[in-house]
């Protein structure tokens, strides 16, 4: 499959260090990697793709969502979070089998895609058997999207724990899937098996994505105290997914860690799990990203998530959070939200040598024709209805508005 290409004539925003609008330049794609970005580049032997009318930028990054639950999408629309945990992962889970993971995970990996999600990372807490996971990990690297496969074993053998990470491991060996420990404990499951957890992702080398600081004050400083205590705050990279009811001291702790934090700011509010951390953790020095988490109770875009991220940090009842901008939540959902995912020297961002995953929106549809400022325009008027073309790794994934085999 062609992965060069030349994208002509489209109004271009990167995002790093900040974002910006670069204006009407062009972006140059070879061997699936970003090789230019300027005005009236040529490449004899290149096809072209007419970005006339449109804006092209970085895709985005969602740093945690639970992919397999597209199959039972908006079956808790209305619940908190321990009632979603009682019957989501309680009842229906148990009830999937590796076809149906497999399923659910190709409907959720082509919503992403759709709504131009270039990169995320599957928190796949619904592997009960080695075919569980094979399922999982086969509908990702079928899809063609960039993933980091969140691995957690919940078998009801906990010995096959460790032995399973490391053959998916060894078997990621691709350029698009790559692997991180998706850790139920300490603040979920027993103390045990999130210690096991910590030294498998030691041991593989890869980072820790964990629920942590979503269950009140008292829960969430014990939960850290545990990671001291053991050496594993300072261990595997660690993503913190609904850290709300970190104080501004644990924060700065995860920040002087390397920690980064997750934000799901609609599940956050809809499940009643805390106010949105976004600010705070920035403020402490913390990356912080955006994440749909689950389909079964919230929307699965990443222009809801920059929305609800932009509203709930500007409308803090201290108005600590009008310093928040629309940029803000653009960087959130592009580089901040690779780098939280530990691929920010692979995407993100359109810089020179870094993989080639794009997204094209249409400016002239009714929500985004006369926008005046376009990272306005992208992240408080834009839908997925924008989105006409998608590539990852230089591939075209969608075009014309229509997806397209990978």
């Amino acid at each position: 499959m062609n992965n060069s290409w030349i994208v002509k004539n489209g109004l271009v925003i990167d995002t790093e260090p900040q974002p910006v609008v670069l204006g009407e330049v062009d972006v140059l794609v070879t061997e699936g990697r970003i090789a230019a970005v300027g005005p009236d580049l040529g490449a004899e032997g290149i096809e072209e793709i007419d970005a006339t009318g449109m804006i092209v930028l970085p895709g985005f990054v969602d740093s945690h969502r639970h992919t397999w639950q597209a199959a039972i999408r908006a079956v808790a629309p209305d619940t908190t979070l321990g009632d979603y945990v009682a019957h989501v992962l309680g009842e229906l889970a148990p009830r999937f089998a590796p076809d149906d993971v497999h399923a659910g995970i190709t409907a959720g990996v082509r919503e992403c895609l759709h709504g131009g999600i270039t990169t995320l990372l599957d928190w796949s807490h619904v592997q009960f058997t080695p075919e569980h996971t094979d399922a999982a990990v086969d509908a990702l690297t079928a899809s063609g999207v960039r993933a980091v496969f969140g691995f957690c074993y919940g078998g009801a053998d906990k010995d096959l724990m460790a032995p399973e990470g490391r053959r998916i491991r060894e078997a990621l060996t691709g350029d698009l899937v790559s692997m991180a420990v998706a850790a139920f404990g300490p603040e979920f499951g027993d103390l045990e098996r999130a210690a096991g957890e910590w030294r498998l992702a030691s041991e593989l080398d890869v980072p820790v994505s964990v629920h942590m600081g979503g269950h009140g004050v008292e829960s969430a400083e014990r939960g850290l105290d545990f990671l001291d205590a053991h050496g594993f705050l300072g261990g595997p990279r660690t993503t913190y997914i609904h850290a709300n009811h970190y104080t501004d001291e644990h924060l700065k702790r995860i920040a002087g860690s390397g920690g980064s934090v997750s934000v799901s700011p609609f599940s956050e509010m809809a499940l009643a799990i805390g106010y949105p951390v976004t600010g705070r953790a920035r403020a402490a020095g913390v990356p912080a990203s955006l994440s749909a988490d689950a389909v079964t109770s919230g929307p699965g875009d990443m222009f809801a998530m920059m929305r609800a991220a932009h509203a709930l940090e500007r409308g803090r009842a201290d108005a600590a959070g009008l310093g928040f901008t629309t940029r803000d939540a653009l960087r959130m959902a592009t580089i901040e939200g690779a780098e939280v995912v530990g691929l920010a020297e692979v995407t993100g961002s359109l810089r020179v040598g870094k993989q080639a995953d794009l997204q094209l929106l249409r400016a002239g549809t009714p929500s985004m024709a006369g926008a005046q400022d376009p990272i306005g325009a992208v992240v408080l008027n834009a839908d997925t209805s924008a989105v006409d073309t998608v590539l990852v790794a230089g591939r075209v994934l969608k075009r014309d508005g229509l997806l397209v085999a990978g």
